[in-house]
């Protein structure tokens, strides 16, 4: 049986809680909704840890940021991770990225056989945290210039990226059906909106009034948040600088503006499937790297896991194989990798090492697992702060701050902090012992100390002299592009028409 086709769509920063297939919500994304109603949704999905590199590398991996040093938006991916693009390979598949996913070293492939784009982002140790120095502030970090310039655009950078991305990616399913035979493909795009700064076209712009903008839902004041919450404001720069309201309003219209952008592109990707001929042989799945606070509880873009940081879109659009539901449980984007191989009826290499769990089960009504396990070591940290979801409970554990449990089956807003209540002593003893079990914390620590310590020695060091780029470079021969004296016009012709005469 002729394996499907693999469409993979991912948003950046996209807020799970926001969209309008989750419940009421002023987000207008037509195309998305449709492939929600039609598909399998997880309504409980997260990402492994609330931060771009890691996350990324924990999905094309199925393993945990700590298994393969993905601490932070520096951390260097090694070549021997497997990924799925490497099992889809070996089972026979072209696999190719078109754009982001924020490869650090010099692999800039890790199993795709091309890339189409270059990334937005950097590939170096650039962006490497500092916990030696915990006070100091480095300029790259995330600043409030994203909300205080809020509003609406003609260009940006991040228009010029997508559109590549989504122009690439188009160009690439007329290639297959013109050029590859009955070879399936598995193809990843993956666009960096609705990722700040918050500025999108005024087409976008208008398609929300202001008075429909919601504001925060969460108003928290400096000293009652969490201690990370507090390092989180010191990092975005916001610290007794508190926002006006009405930047707030601006950076939250144009962020569900910039979703509404996503949605035209996945619109355009889908038709392009179809006039293509390829909608009914192929899988599409959605999802995302983390979410964005969008100022709930104060807070601005991700790096905790609170729900609107850590909660991912994800859905599998397949109504031929998957009757239309929805999954409450508790998943995460580290099972999309055995999830993937399935259902590109492959098998996973025992051999291996992995820590994600086929989604096929939720897919099929059969059930499935209940659990999120989550890592972060990056910034507004000094400690590793691990998180644990399962049933109605979200557990957060750090060993230089109080412990955080919230009911979010009765608390969906994470308002109540249940660590210290002696009505849940039991529940917060059982999670203790999971993390003794599951984590040596002390030599996570260690290791992330010692990788911050070589990459900003490495980097310094790359800074003198010659620079050796590790950003992709997308290859063109032109030569073999359009018309060329050296191919048969009638039959170039006849070979880049689609449908064929």
């Amino acid at each position: 049986m002729k394996r499907p086709n693999i469409l993979f769509i991912m948003a950046d920063q996209m807020a799970a809680p926001l969209m309008p297939w989750h419940g009421p919500s002023p987000v207008r994304m037509p195309h998305l909704t449709r492939l929600a109603a039609e598909g399998v949704v997880f309504d409980s999905a997260y990402c492994n840890s609330p931060l771009c590199a890691p996350s990324r590398f924990t999905l094309v991996s199925g393993q945990l940021p700590s298994k393969i040093g993905a601490y932070d938006n520096a951390a260097d991916f090694p070549a021997d991770v497997p990924t799925y693009a490497h099992y889809l390979r070996r089972l026979g598949y072209r696999t190719a990225l078109s754009g982001k996913m924020h490869f650090c070293g010099p692999d800039q492939l890790h199993g795709y056989e091309e890339r189409l784009t270059s990334d937005i982002y950097p590939a170096d140790y650039g962006w490497a945290v500092n916990w030696d120095e915990p006070e100091v502030r480095p300029s790259w970090y995330h600043n409030m210039s994203s909300v205080l310039q809020a509003g609406p655009c003609v260009r940006t950078n991040q228009l010029d990226f997508d559109e590549e991305v989504v122009f690439k990616a188009r160009q690439y399913l007329y290639d297959h059906v013109r050029q590859a035979g009955g070879q399936p493909f598995c193809l990843t795009v993956s666009m960096t909106h609705p990722h700040d700064p918050y500025t999108i076209p005024r087409e976008y712009w208008d398609l929300y009034r202001e008075q429909d903008i919601p504001l925060p839902e969460v108003r928290l004041q400096q000293h009652e948040q969490d201690p990370h919450s507090q390092r989180l404001l010191k990092v975005i720069d916001l610290w007794d600088k508190p926002l006006p309201e009405q930047k707030i309003i601006d950076a939250r219209r144009a962020y569900f503006g910039a979703c509404s952008y996503v949605d035209t592109q996945i619109g355009t990707l889908l038709e392009t499937l179809a006039d293509c001929g390829l909608a009914e042989d192929t899988i599409v799945v959605f999802s995302g790297d983390h979410g964005d606070m969008l100022g709930e509880r104060g807070l601005w873009y991700k790096m905790h896991w609170f729900e609107m940081a850590a909660r991912v879109p994800l859905l599998v659009h397949a109504p031929k194989r998957f009757a239309p539901g929805r999954v409450k449980a508790s998943v995460s984007t580290v099972d999309l990798l055995p999830t993937l191989v399935e259902l590109a009826g492959g098998t996973l290499e025992p051999q291996l090492p992995l820590d994600g769990r086929s989604l096929l089960a939720h897919l099929e009504g059969r059930g499935g697992h209940d659990e999120v396990i989550g890592e972060y070591m990056a910034e507004g940290t000094t400690s590793p702060l691990m998180m644990i979801r399962r049933g109605p409970w979200k557990f957060i554990y750090s060993e230089q701050d109080p412990l955080l449990l919230y009911d979010l089956q009765n608390d969906p807003r994470e308002l109540e902090n249940l660590a210290e209540s002696a009505l849940h002593r039991e529940v917060v003893e059982a999670f203790l012992a999971q993390v003794r079990a599951r984590w040596d914390i002390p030599a996570i620590h260690q290791a992330t100390l010692a990788s911050q310590r070589r990459r900003r020695f490495v980097a310094g060091a790359l800074e003198k002299g010659r620079l050796t780029s590790w950003d992709h470079q997308p290859w063109v021969d032109a030569s073999q592009q359009y018309m060329r004296n050296h191919i048969d016009l009638d039959d170039l012709e006849r070979r880049a028409r689609y449908p064929q005469p």
